[in-house]
């Protein structure tokens, strides 16, 4: 693993560009247990009072503050009365943006992950999907707003090895109620751990420019 973290002007990024940029890149929690570290490779970019799916649509509130800044920070929040989404924050302070982590490789702590994940049926299930990436990193609201690019922070975000462009697909972003056809989730070709895409029939697929 690439042991350089990204540096907090690496990921002041339109979340677009930064979800692109995430691809390949590695993401490390310490947990009681031991340290858990993922290759991501899927992500889902949020822009802010621009983009109607985005939980800055309507400005900023308590909830959903860290997610305007400055980037580098961690944005958690709780979904359906049940489950932790983990977001990396991006843009400029003041300037609302983000990229939400869908899934992801295990690269380090694979005995650790097992034992959270006992039933997974392989290792391309075990960090599959927003709700179990956070679970398998042990990410939950006491994480929210910790800084990734600090080499003492609990959660830290590695630079990693770049994916080649023909490598990644892009395509609608999943379980949205508005702007639902806009082509903001990222992923690797071929990736195990890669989320099925139901919602709206057939995924539309085209080569990340």
């Amino acid at each position: 693993m690439n042991d350089r973290l990204f540096t907090r002007e690496e990921l002041a990024l339109d979340p677009v560009d930064l979800a692109r940029l995430l691809l390949g890149s590695v993401l490390e929690a310490d947990g009681p247990d031991g340290t858990v570290g993922v290759r991501l490779v899927e992500v889902e970019a949020y822009r802010g009072e621009d983009d109607p799916a985005s939980h800055c649509y309507r400005g900023q509130t308590p909830r959903n503050a860290v997610m305007w800044g400055p980037a580098g920070h961690l944005y958690v929040y709780f979904v359906y009365g049940m489950h932790f989404c983990a977001n990396i924050v991006g843009s400029h302070d003041g300037v609302a943006g983000a990229v939400l982590l869908r899934a992801g490789e295990v690269v380090t702590g694979l005995d650790v992950v097992r034992k959270r994940r006992p039933a997974a049926r392989g290792t391309g299930e075990l960090a599959k999907g927003p709700a179990i990436l956070t679970s398998v990193l042990r990410v939950d609201r006491e994480q929210n707003g910790v800084d990734l690019t600090d080499p003492a922070s609990p959660v830290r975000i590695y630079e990693g090895e770049r994916v080649p462009d023909d490598l990644v697909r892009t395509g609608p972003r999943v379980g949205v109620a508005m702007a639902m056809e806009t082509p903001w989730r990222f992923w690797v070709d071929g990736s195990p751990a890669v989320s099925t895409y139901r919602r709206g029939g057939k995924r539309r697929v085209r080569p990340a420019s």
